[in-house]
């Protein structure tokens, strides 16, 4: 339980953080996540085989944050786009091993949500630091 509320408290965080204050890449990838976490709340099981719903979810924030990364002129979006790409992973070694624990790949879909969340924040507080730094007149 107190997982599911950390996690939410940094979801919402910063996403909201993301739509109020970040780049247009920024907001896209924090619209997507939103969505794609209700998406997936709706549609977990028990983890028993493979989540056909979530896997679908997955592949395509998986498609959405590879086009925010092929477009951005930045480098953060191509380490969220990476580590939604190992999330998605998490499906292929659940249908290859049916044996595998339902923690295992409980754990190996959602661990790698609380990074992409901290890169988010980091990379809206980085956006508004260099806008600030390019606002600031250079002395004569």
């Amino acid at each position: 339980m107190i997982r599911l509320i950390i996690f939410n408290a940094l979801l919402l965080g910063s996403c909201g953080y993301a739509l109020l204050k970040g780049t247009r890449d920024a907001q896209v990838v924090a619209v997507t996540t939103l969505a794609a976490s209700a998406a997936s709340y709706f549609l977990v099981s028990r983890y028993t085989g493979v989540e056909v719903g979530v896997l679908t979810v997955d592949m395509m924030v998986l498609l959405a944050f590879t086009a925010v990364a092929l477009r951005s002129d930045r480098f953060w979006p191509l380490w969220i786009a990476g580590l939604q790409l190992t999330t998605t992973l998490g499906h292929a070694l659940k249908g290859m091993d049916h044996q595998m624990v339902s923690i295992a790949y409980a754990v190996s879909l959602w661990f790698w949500s609380y990074p992409i969340q901290i890169i988010l924040i980091i990379a809206v507080w980085r956006s508004l630091r260099r806008k600030q730094h390019a606002e600031i007149p250079v002395p004569a």
